[in-house]
């Protein structure tokens, strides 16, 4: 991507790898962060930004929204993110449903969110994979990160209620829908490595199942919703028994079981959507302090919107009430940058400012997690995207 360089200059720059600021300069050019460091040279042609008494950070980044497929502003017509006609939907594709012009990706990148995770809803057992998308373009094939990301499936309420007159009216019976699609995608596979690409040997082409494949091998996580403490961890129990990779979603009661959830490495966590009302019985304990307590414990956290239940513009607010409720601010900064990055997989482009990575970055005039501080300027790969130009 060919753009004209960029000097953002004297700005105090936060990194989120470094827990203190510093006072340097860094160069964007042809979409990236091409260095970093005390009075750089301004290349023939750059474009050079004084950013003296501004704060500069990455582009924020969530890791579980469903934006551009739950219409802002609309009703039916713009609700894409839950196929409530199947239990078990593996095979949809959230860039098939993603409306790139919904005005909430124009919010997400006015408040400094410059990289979002989207995907199916938690109404079916399994939903469909989530996709990592930038939050500017016009066509959703060319802001696209990451494809795909994870593989939805959900536990507790949510599944019991939609389908609780058809197929599932019990925690169990969730749990046995996942291991039952999980041993049939197993085998599935396994039948097809056996005929070693002899036609006349192969299983009949099953769309779900093929879906699941990378899941089976290792290649994408199950993205996990659940809330509640029992839910957590039949999530865990299920993917120890397949050897699959999770990360788990929303985490609600995660502070009440944090020695635990501490003992599961390599699990990430999101935590969220917590600026909303305790709408049903699995959110009563809902808390700010969770994202913290989790941190202090060990765990690998992320703070989320579950946008549209919050608004995208308001993760960075999302960030500033956890710290409020006790949560180390460095770590709440890695909580919307480079943890929900890791989260989904893309850390080696975006969730840091680092030489190298994608140039997203945020110019703001003072700590972002304070509502009263403003976003001066947005660039998404090294492009000015809010702001003053």
């Amino acid at each position: 991507m060919q753009t004209k360089p960029v000097l953002i200059r004297g700005g105090r720059v936060h990194d989120a790898v470094h827990p203190d600021p510093q006072n340097i300069d860094l160069l964007l050019q042809d979409g990236k962060i091409d260095a970093m460091g005390a009075d750089l040279d301004a290349p023939e042609g750059c474009q050079v930004v004084d950013a003296s008494g501004l704060d500069v950070f990455p582009g924020f980044v969530d890791a579980h929204t469903h934006i551009g497929l739950d219409g802002s502003g609309i009703g039916y017509e713009g609700r894409d993110y839950n196929e409530m006609n199947d239990i078990w939907t593996p095979h949809l594709r959230a860039i098939d449903g993603i409306n790139p012009r919904d005005p909430s990706f124009a919010a997400a990148r006015n408040a400094g969110v410059t990289c979002v995770c989207t995907g199916p809803g938690s109404a079916n057992v399994l939903g469909g994979t989530f996709i990592a998308l930038k939050t500017v373009g016009d066509r959703v094939d060319n802001m696209v990160v990451k494809d795909p990301v994870a593989m939805k499936c959900a536990f507790g309420e949510n599944p019991k209620r939609v389908y609780k007159d058809k197929f599932d009216s019990t925690r169990m019976s969730t749990a046995a829908f996942l291991r039952g699609a999980l041993a049939a995608a197993r085998d599935y596979g396994a039948r097809k490595q056996a005929a070693g690409g002899d036609i006349t040997k192969m299983p009949a082409y099953n769309q779900k199942l093929e879906a699941l494949l990378p899941v089976l091998d290792g290649t994408i996580p199950l993205k996990a919703h659940a809330h509640q403490a029992n839910d957590i961890f039949t999530a865990l129990r299920i993917a120890h028994e397949f050897g699959v990779r999770i990360t788990l979603e929303h985490v609600t009661e995660g502070h009440l079981i944090a020695d635990e959830l501490a003992k599961e490495k390599d699990v990430p966590m999101a935590v969220g959507p917590t600026l909303t009302h305790a709408s049903k019985f699995e959110l009563q304990n809902k808390s700010w302090t969770t994202p913290g307590v989790l941190a202090k414990a060990g765990c690998h956290v992320s703070i989320i919107t579950d946008n549209s239940v919050i608004p995208q513009q308001y993760l960075p607010l999302c960030a500033g009430m956890a710290i409020k409720a006790g949560m180390d601010p460095f770590a709440a900064l890695q909580a919307v940058t480079i943890h929900p990055a890791e989260h989904i997989g893309v850390a080696d482009r975006v969730g840091s400012l680092e030489v190298g990575k994608d140039a997203d970055l945020v110019l703001t005039d003072g700590c972002p997690f304070e509502v009263m501080t403003n976003v001066k300027a947005v660039y998404i790969d090294g492009v000015q995207v809010a702001g003053q130009q």
